[in-house]
């Protein structure tokens, strides 16, 4: 339906609105009558003038009403109007007193008779016109402020609503500030009074928003709480970076006063009329990461999943969850949403189909285990996915260390396994979920999801025609893995919250963070590459707790204990995002980093899992956890050419395995220069490969 021009849209009021300006467009050129006659009654000018008044008024009154209404000015009530509707009513008041101008030349409403010019048509001096323009745009754009004014109880007579409400002050004197000070003026239901604004913009520095005074910068904030004493702060700029709303956090706790935060901007867009202050929120902990959000445009980057057949393993997982609710609002023909777990398939899919209004036929919910290959053909060949999202992993730290060898099953020989399926399968892309603790890993679930990289980066060498590709990022706020929910849970419990180290620290992003990244990954770049989100700064652990504890309304040490128990086996102060042996490298897309390093070839990714699988079958978690162990090694040595050894001599791996490497243009799977491995471990020219110990 094609929408209707917006003079066509009435307002209820509309009629009574109309009335009023007609009114004072009459008012306003008695005005200039007796303005430019400097008279105390019209019928005092001269017969000639006199006369044009009286056969003309109703004519203006009209012609301004008209004009008015074809500049849209009573399509809505007067007290949602603004300053840009106040613009197109005073351009509707020009327009009409020229439109007047016409109708008076056409229709002749008034005469004079002349000796020498005979019947003549009477126009009103230049001066008239003017004097009635500003006189109409001050009385009618008037009265719209005045009922704005009264509908804000803020009129300057004082008699604006000094009620018990909580007092508060605004962090943000732009847009969003604007919209929550409107709010909070029509709707004294929601018992908030503004007592004043925080902004950084030394233009309305000690000026006055809409009425409520900018007290100073945001790092005055200290003395404006002070000064003001406020029951609450709200930040109103949306897209705020996390270090502004830790400083403004850490100083209203200092202070004892709650901080709340707007949502995002499009939350804000979403926002229908007294809506906006209702959906401000308490300040959450990825509000303070100390980085800007990484924002997409999902539409965009995921349009090649529109029409499109996706499968997403892992689909009941916090990420694959995650990447189904996203991948939904493209569009897919078909979303094939695969788990072992069937509690977690089960809730996500009565969400896409209850909450998220997706067509039942364009979901189909499939329980399989990765690790099964003869289910995992049935699936590919039943659906015949474009797409696949691979989600599914074993990610709890400590349990994986326990349980090497389930580690290693699930998280690397079952990847290896559903490449290899994708790529017989002719699936056009193919996009690995990895983690930040696939660098340089000193535990088996880093060192499982490594292999599971070699895995992805053998198979885009294999299978050519579908685009592999890896996307790694670090710790996801609000997943079952990560120390957020385990802070929340302890914190609930009244503490003590366990820190393992003061000085650790650890990357964060939020789930819709990493799934857009995931989503742009399958788009971005050539197969087999590996895809880094640059996360900003790392977050200290120590600080998180403190934040945490802030967050819940406590103070750390007091309310609540934090307790250093230190590190677990394996684990790394400081996460990397790159290999020493990976060299970052720029994509088409911002804030997303591509890690170029030496390919191994897939007769030596083949090797090695042939290895590796033999140990899982018997079952021997010392010679997993030791052969996984051995992958940054095989690394560096064909990073650096060092002496490695050869597989099937003494010392070596595999019996009679080539474990060849392409370096020359890293990344890119061209060949080294010819070298050769004698027995001994010594590199010399004329062989065809590089070797190393598997």
């Amino acid at each position: 339906m094609r929408r209707r021009p917006a003079a066509l849209h009435f307002h209820r009021l509309a009629p009574l609105q109309a009335l009023v300006d007609f009114v004072l467009a009459a008012g306003a050129y008695w005005l200039a009558f007796r303005m430019r006659f400097d008279l105390q009654h019209v019928s005092e000018a001269s017969p000639k003038y006199s006369n044009l008044f009286n056969h003309t008024w109703y004519l203006v009154a009209a012609s301004v009403v008209l004009a008015i209404w074809a500049f849209g000015g009573y399509h809505r009530s007067w007290r949602h109007t603004d300053g840009r509707s106040d613009f197109r009513t005073g351009q509707g008041v020009v327009v009409g007193l020229l439109l007047f101008l016409g109708v008076n030349g056409i229709f002749h409403p008034a005469t004079s008779v002349s000796s020498t010019e005979g019947i003549t048509t009477t126009y009103p001096p230049p001066s008239i016109y003017g004097l009635a323009i500003i006189a109409a745009i001050f009385l009618i754009i008037g009265v719209r402020v005045v009922v704005r004014s009264v509908d804000e109880r803020r009129l300057l007579l004082g008699f604006s609503r000094r009620s018990a409400a909580k007092t508060a002050l605004i962090v943000g004197a732009g847009e969003g500030g604007r919209l929550v000070l409107k709010e909070m003026l029509r709707n004294p239901q929601l018992g908030l009074r503004p007592i004043g604004f925080v902004d950084d913009d030394d233009a309305k520095l000690r000026t006055r928003v809409d009425g409520v005074r900018v007290n100073g910068r945001i790092e005055d904030l200290p003395r404006v709480i002070d000064e003001l004493d406020p029951d609450q702060i709200i930040i109103a700029i949306p897209s705020a970076p996390g270090t502004l709303r830790a400083d403004v956090l850490r100083a209203g706790r200092q202070r004892g006063v709650p901080v709340r935060t707007l949502p995002t901007v499009f939350e804000l867009l979403q926002a229908g009329d007294g809506q906006v202050v209702r959906q401000v929120r308490d300040v959450r902990v990825e509000d303070v990461l100390g980085r800007d959000p990484v924002l997409m445009e999902l539409d965009r980057v995921g349009s090649y999943l529109k029409d499109q057949v996706v499968l997403v393993t892992g689909a009941g997982g916090s990420i694959g969850s995650e990447l189904c609710r996203q991948i939904a609002r493209v569009g897919p023909r078909r979303l094939v949403i695969l788990d072992h777990a069937e509690d977690n398939l089960f809730a996500i899919e009565r969400e896409l189909l209850d909450d998220r209004q997706v067509p039942e036929g364009a979901v189909a919910s499939v329980i399989a285990d990765v690790k099964e290959g003869d289910r995992i053909r049935e699936v590919l060949a039943e659906h015949r996915p474009t797409t696949v999202f691979h989600a599914a992993a074993y990610k709890h730290v400590g349990l994986m260390e326990a349980n090497p060898v389930e580690a290693v099953r699930n998280n690397s020989i079952a990847t290896r396994l559903l490449t290899r399926l994708c790529g017989e399968a002719g699936v056009e892309r193919f996009v690995l979920v990895s983690t930040d603790k696939a660098v340089t890993p000193a535990t088996v679930m880093g060192a499982s999801k490594a292999l599971a990289e070699l895995a992805v980066e053998s198979a885009a060498q294999r299978w050519p025609d579908t685009r592999y590709s890896c996307v790694r990022f670090g710790n996801v706020l609000g997943s079952s893995g990560s120390v957020v929910p385990i802070f929340q849970r302890q914190i609930a419990k009244g503490g003590p919250v366990t820190v393992t180290d003061p000085a650790m620290t650890r990357y964060f992003m939020t789930i819709p963070e990493a799934v857009q990244l995931v989503i742009q990954a399958g788009s971005l770049g050539t197969t087999g590459e590996i895809l880094v989100l640059d996360m900003g700064e790392p977050v200290a652990i120590m600080q998180l707790a403190r934040d945490m504890i802030e967050l819940s309304g406590l103070k750390p040490g007091e309310d609540i204990a934090i307790e250093v128990v230190g590190k677990r086996a394996g684990e790394k102060l400081h996460e990397e995002l790159f290999n020493p042996f990976e060299t970052p490298r720029a994509t088409a897309a911002d804030r997303i980093q591509r890690a170029e390093r030496t390919l191994f070839t897939p007769a030596t990714v083949e090797a090695m899992f042939d290895e590796i699988g033999l140990l899982v079958l018997e079952g021997d978690a010392h010679g997993v956890a030791t052969k996984v162990a051995e992958l940054q090694r095989v690394h560096r040595a064909a990073e650096g050419r060092t002496p490695a050894l050869v597989p099937g001599a003494p010392g070596g791996g595999a019996d009679g395995a080539a474990a060849a490497v392409t370096d020359a243009q890293p990344g890119h799977g061209a060949t080294v220069p010819p070298v050769r491995a004698d027995a001994t471990g010594g590199l010399e020219p004329g062989a065809n490969a590089y070797t190393g110990p598997l």
